[in-house]
């Protein structure tokens, strides 16, 4: 028996690789598929199946075209609705690969169709069980991502997934181990831990959601203080229950070099320019009206969550990284790219083209300017959570993710300075590409963030008490 993790840590999503005696499994496959076919040929092992542990809403999986490309079986669990070619399971359903065995167990809450599947090895000993958003390390799924026409509230899908942990995952040996499908940083849950596998025991001990509590209690603990789902969860969660373009395709578009003059034209018809270099390389130049998110942080969600999935995009990136860039966009399941910008910025400031920048300051500089210009307003980009723990006095609070909002950049007069910033300066650039692509031009943007302007001793700062208490 050979288990392994892929872990892709800019989704932070973990698929798997399970085999025994010749035969494999893979367990949330991410789209592109490379890399489970490569091991699965290194291994000498055919992949049997393709374990979904439901219909994920923050990446596209590979599910389909790893069908087509090995002849897998995708399995699902207990209400599954897809006019996809699948398997739905039966709870308690087994599936052999090799010596092994899977069994499916049902465990709705996360989503209806949610199931875990539970390992056991040649001799019949229950080894592991991969809960995919069922159980986290250290958290639950959120249980507010009831697909359209379910007609469920969270309290009842939190219900639901109470229901779920006790008939399934409190009752399994606490040696268990625990192969989640995500880590930290992940929006599928609330305060999911820095490991990516645990053990059923160590998650009795330390989860709160798995504690000796009663229903209504469970499901006050699972659902407060829960954020919105990002905007592009039901986006997702769609295409990998309808299908999807196969991502040889999406890149074979996307991987077109395009001139200065073409790139010009594109411009005017409206084509999303998105620039994926660092955030230095952009703020010093880049094509009018672009969009900076860059390849260094948390890309594909940010890109999910502030791009829209409609209308053509060409991309700006460093040279050599076209390629990643498209198979990082089509996880999150973008399908519209037209092209690249051949040579890369260098090519557009060479050829004479307008360009422009965004002016960055350090935080010293903020400190001088505050008390001599009554215009100056501080733009806070971080979540309403953090900016509660303490921020700029006076500062406004729009977070990243509804910067996309018309009434939220209504908030904004003309006149006004804007110093933008965020909590160390990636999320910041993305907002001052976002405001400049609206006509707001009159901004800096903070370098180091808030953990930069909260050593300066010259800055006010407050804590939103009315939101920590």
């Amino acid at each position: 028996m050979y288990i392994q993790q892929l872990y892709t840590g800019c989704l932070s999503e973990a698929a798997y690789y399970i085999e025994s005696n010749g035969e494999a499994a893979i367990v949330d496959p991410l789209r592109d598929i490379d890399a489970y076919l490569q091991l699965a040929a290194e291994r000498n092992t055919r992949i049997k199946y393709i374990f979904e542990t439901h219909f994920h809403a923050d990446f596209v999986s590979g599910h389909i075209d790893l069908a087509k490309a090995t002849g897998a079986t995708i399995i699902y669990g207990p209400q599954t609705e897809t006019k996809l070619p699948v398997h739905i399971a039966a709870d308690g359903e087994q599936f052999a690969i090799g010596d092994i065995s899977i069994t499916v167990l049902h465990t709705p809450g996360h989503t209806l169709e949610s199931s875990c599947y539970l390992l056991k090895d040649a001799t019949g000993k229950e080894h592991c069980v991969f809960t995919g958003d069922t159980l986290f390390v250290g958290d639950v799924g959120r249980p507010d991502l009831a697909q359209k026409g379910a007609d469920l509230t969270m309290e009842e899908l939190a219900g639901m997934l109470y229901d779920s942990l006790q008939k399934h995952i409190l009752t399994r040996p606490d040696d268990v181990i625990v192969y989640p499908a995500h880590g930290a940083g992940s929006a599928c849950g609330k305060s999911l831990g820095p490991e990516t596998f645990s053990t059923i025991g160590e998650q009795k001990a330390n989860n709160y959601a798995l504690q000796p509590q009663s229903k209504a209690e469970f499901v006050r603990a699972v659902t407060d203080g829960l954020s919105a789902p990002p905007q592009y969860f039901p986006i997702n969660a769609r295409i990998n229950k309808e299908g999807y373009e196969d991502l040889d395709s999406v890149l074979a578009k996307g991987m077109k070099a395009l001139s200065v003059r073409e790139v010009r034209e594109a411009l005017d018809r409206d084509v999303l320019v998105l620039d994926t270099r660092h955030a230095t390389e952009f703020s010093q130049g880049f094509v009018p009206g672009s969009v900076f998110i860059g390849l260094e942080g948390r890309f594909a969600e940010w890109a999910g969550s502030l791009l829209p999935y409609t209308g053509e995009m060409l991309l700006v990136t460093e040279p050599g990284k076209e390629r990643e860039t498209l198979m990082r966009l089509a996880r999150v399941g973008f399908q519209n790219m037209i092209g690249y910008l051949e040579g890369g910025f260098e090519s557009w400031k060479t050829s004479g083209e307008a360009i422009d920048l965004i002016v960055d300051v350090e935080p010293d500089e903020l400190a001088m300017d505050l008390p001599f210009d009554e215009n100056i307003v501080v733009l806070d980009v971080r979540k309403p959570s953090e900016f509660a723990e303490g921020h700029v006095k006076d500062a406004i609070n729009i977070p990243l993710n509804d910067m996309t909002d018309p009434l939220n950049l209504a908030r904004l007069e003309e006149e006004q300075n804007l110093y933008v910033h965020c909590l160390g300066g990636y999320r910041s650039l993305i907002a001052a590409s976002l405001l400049k692509r609206q006509g707001i031009h009159n901004l800096r943007n903070v370098l180091g963030g808030w953990n930069a302007i909260k050593k300066e001793e010259k800055i006010p700062t407050e804590k939103e008490k009315s939101v920590l208490n």
